[in-house]
């Protein structure tokens, strides 16, 4: 078997959740390459080919792949990936912006957000928003899947030493160009990669009332997510949202504050290690996945934090 994935990157250095699902591939079994495809990530390249398990990388570096278009990325991975048993990629907004064109472009069938590799073609996703959990054999010729990477442990970084290829290959689609983008800047960690995570939802009432949470979070070192509620509140932007339309986090620390629990948010952060809970409802559904809950008015419990903190 020969498996194929497909690196995330910033076309300076390797994403976190690219050592994750070559955690995945690994466990599948067999010779693994990597794609890196970007503009100047000559230096992601030589990070991918110091990742153990990873017998070759692929460069890819064109100014097709810069911006990380679907349509351009798509074409590229399906043009090679006919030579593999695999192809995997992050269950991320990039992966999974581009993967579903892969499956298309191969005609196979995809196996999506994967939790579990339990062979070579049989694995397990969540379904229902995580409540049921599905084992799904794939019989294509072609395997195209994309991992959750809070449900598997990111490999080492160092170790390794891939040859590195570089490949001639462009697609440059004349059906989508890349225009702009604004870029959130902040100074907390990464969503998805924090270890802590404190998240507001509808409770907060208003977008000024974050602020209570971001003073804690900074005492805590901790990012600020958010429930949907909150976000199609216009509290906050959406690469705050934390849940199954949003983003999958499992920090150590998840401390829920103003949120009632709904199974979409519960879907994104369930696997957190200890969560916290603080509504002012104890009815509310977050208390049944806490491992602590307090049952208190936010506005009067937060400011305490922060001064405990």
């Amino acid at each position: 078997m020969s498996i194929l994935l497909i690196a995330e990157h910033d076309n300076a250095s390797l994403n976190a959740a690219t050592l994750k699902t070559l955690a995945a591939a690994q466990q599948i079994g067999g010779d693994i390459h990597v794609l890196v495809a970007g503009a100047g990530c000559q230096a992601v390249a030589e990070q991918a080919a110091q990742a153990a398990g990873v017998s070759k990388v692929l460069l890819a570096d064109n100014a097709a792949y810069g911006h990380f278009l679907a349509e351009n990325l798509g074409d590229l991975v399906a043009d090679l990936g006919k030579n593999y048993s695999h192809i995997l990629a992050a269950a991320t907004t990039t992966g999974k912006n581009f993967m579903p064109r892969v499956a298309a472009l191969l005609d196979v069938a995809q196996v999506s957000d994967i939790i579990s590799v339990e062979s070579a073609d049989t694995f397990k996703r969540p379904i229902y928003a995580g409540n049921a959990i599905a084992t799904v054999q794939a019989t294509d010729a072609i395997k195209v899947i994309t991992v959750r990477g809070t449900a598997f442990d990111a490999v080492a970084a160092e170790g390794g030493s891939a040859s590195v290829e570089a490949i001639d290959a462009v697609f440059n689609s004349d059906k989508a160009e890349f225009v702009g983008e604004e870029l959130a800047q902040s100074e907390r960690p990464d969503l998805t990669a924090a270890s802590v995570v404190i998240s507001g939802g509808r409770g907060m009432q208003n977008g000024e009332n974050f602020q209570l949470l971001e003073k804690v979070a900074d005492k805590l070192g901790a990012a600020v997510g958010a429930s949907r509620a909150a976000v199609d509140a216009g509290f906050v932007p959406n690469d705050m949202q934390v849940g199954q339309t949003g983003k999958i986090v499992a920090p150590d620390l998840y401390i829920a504050v103003g949120i009632s629990g709904a199974i979409q948010h519960l879907a994104g952060m369930k696997d957190s290690k200890v969560i916290v809970a603080i509504n002012k409802d104890e009815e509310a559904p977050i208390f049944q996945v806490a491992d602590y809950g307090l049952v208190a008015d936010l506005f009067d419990v937060l400011p305490q934090l922060e001064q405990a903190l």
